[in-house]
């Protein structure tokens, strides 16, 4: 049975869900597309998405259950990359950032960090917009995870 990449599709950009919607196709694997609200999707019987309910980390939660090992997550989100990790998945970053399990508890401390400050007032200003390059350097690690994967 072929794994399964699942995507952190609230957050995930357009751009890069249609990297995604290729690469399911040209290789013939499920795509999952878990999000709060409802998506569309292009018709493919290798492409569906899953609605939960609103709510805090709904999506993720839902991602984490059903998840498997040797799956791909796509998430931005720290700790959910942590949890699939620790069920032996692997996870990238719409970025193209590959979550490793030797690094992912200094992530999850800079984080946290990064939160504590924030919640204390101080601006820390938010990611870079994204660019081309970020689009490209997600689409050469798909690759790589895809090959490496099958």
């Amino acid at each position: 049975m072929p794994f399964t990449i699942w995507v952190d599709a609230d957050a995930c950009p357009a751009v890069i869900k249609e990297i995604l919607y290729r690469a399911a196709e040209r290789k013939q694997l499920p795509l999952v597309l878990v999000a709060n609200q409802p998506l569309r999707t292009p018709p493919s019987p290798f492409i569906s998405s899953l609605t939960v309910s609103k709510g805090f980390d709904e999506a993720d939660n839902e991602i984490v259950r059903r998840c498997h090992q040797g799956d791909l997550v796509i998430t931005g989100d720290i700790p959910l990359a942590a949890e699939v990790l620790a069920k032996g998945a692997e996870a990238i970053n719409p970025r193209g950032e590959r979550y490793d399990r030797d690094t992912i508890r200094q992530k999850l401390t800079m984080r946290d960090f990064m939160e504590t400050l924030r919640a204390s007032g101080v601006q820390s200003g938010g990611p870079a917009a994204f660019s081309q390059a970020d689009r490209q350097a997600f689409a050469n690690q798909l690759d790589r995870l895809l090959q490496q994967l099958r």
